[in-house]
């Protein structure tokens, strides 16, 4: 895979505080609020999305709108209740249920709000698809199928998949056709769900570690159905593994955010030793970095950070039920300033002023 030389990406993270943490007693949240989607009702009110973990590691996904400060700092919630939870055969297995880790993004050109999710089923993590006009009511468009490319001699679909996320307006696709692009994280080892069958890669591909790739919808297809969005074609691998905090994995956080230089990737590099795919990890540690993607063609690599933006370094970040755990899912502007909301420890939600340098 190509190798990143630049690594000028003039964007910077700076702690802002914790807006969201368990609420004592709710059993809902006793084993945490984390990695929350986010977007604005019609009012322009914000909101997260949060994932909240219950009793026994079951999640769902709340709604909670963000107060803000004087200075125009979130500082805190208001919680409106759940707004997705584990109730469809795809996502409750007979030892699992779940549903996680959303990323939301709004698509002007569609009107609404694209959450894609860990629906955690029979076989394990699977990315799915809802769409809102007003964060409060989703419908399922069901879990994400993967087109196959003959080029790849694999098929995406018989892997996990995780940090999934839309970007926010139409792009043109290396194939020249105006599509929806959406970046992934494909997890190569079948074994984890059929003992035996070990790692399988991509042609072409190397490195068994994980990584962040492409895929696109085309505008078309999407126009004709929205069901559409759930089919993923023209796969391409985008980033992997390069610098010192990224040694074991990278993935994506929140949608790219088109600023001057191109889209600015949020993304999370981990080190350490993951013991168990699927368990509570307790031996890792993950870091915020950024990635620049070319403007025009974003399956290009512009630059990226040699070290994180923002690393597990304060109390909350460095303990919890994953400690060492800094993960950005979630940007937004508020008053001109952009600001990245991103799990603590797997326990809190903290939230950080992104600044050009």
């Amino acid at each position: 895979m190509p190798t990143t030389t630049s690594t000028n990406v003039p964007y910077r993270l700076e702690r802002a505080g914790i807006v969201m943490e368990p609420e004592p007693g709710n059993e809902l949240e006793a084993e945490g609020v984390l990695n929350p989607g986010s977007g604005h009702d019609a009012s322009g009110a914000l909101y997260l999305l949060p994932r909240l973990v219950a009793t026994g590691n079951v999640s769902r996904v709340g709604l909670a709108r963000v107060l803000v400060s004087d200075e125009g700092v979130p500082v805190g919630v208001e919680r409106e209740g759940v707004v997705l939870a584990p109730d469809r055969g795809f996502e409750r297995g007979a030892n699992n249920a779940g549903v996680e880790d959303p990323r939301v993004t709004f698509i002007p050109a569609l009107g609404l709000h694209v959450m894609t999710y860990v629906a955690y089923g029979p076989l394990g993590p699977r990315t799915a698809i809802a769409v809102s006009d007003d964060l409060r009511e989703w419908r399922r468009l069901g879990p994400v199928t993967f087109t196959y490319d003959d080029a790849l001699d694999i098929d995406l679909g018989l892997f996990h998949n995780k940090d999934t996320v839309f970007f926010p307006e139409p792009v043109t696709a290396p194939d020249g056709t105006p599509s929806y692009a959406v970046l992934h994280r494909p997890m190569w080892d079948l074994g984890e769900t059929r003992p035996g069958e070990g790692v399988r890669l991509p042609a072409g591909v190397t490195d068994a570690r994980q990584s962040i790739w492409i895929s696109y919808v085309p505008v078309e297809a999407v126009e004709r159905d929205l069901a559409e969005l759930t089919r993923w074609t023209r796969h391409r691998f985008l980033a992997g593994p390069e610098f010192d905090f990224e040694e074991v994995k990278i993935g994506g956080g929140p949608a790219p955010l088109r600023v001057p230089e191109g889209w600015l990737l949020i993304h999370h590099g981990v080190t350490g030793v993951i013991d168990n795919a699927f368990a509570q990890q307790q031996r890792v540690n993950y870091a915020a970095g950024a990635i620049l993607l070319d403007g025009d063609d974003p399956s290009k690599v512009i630059a990226r950070t040699a070290v994180p933006l923002l690393a597990p370094e304060t109390e909350e970040e460095r303990s919890g039920i994953v400690p060492n755990v800094v993960f950005p899912t979630a940007i937004e502007e508020i008053d001109g300033q952009h600001f990245v909301f991103y799990g603590m420890a797997d326990s809190k939600i903290g939230v950080a002023r992104l600044l050009h340098t």
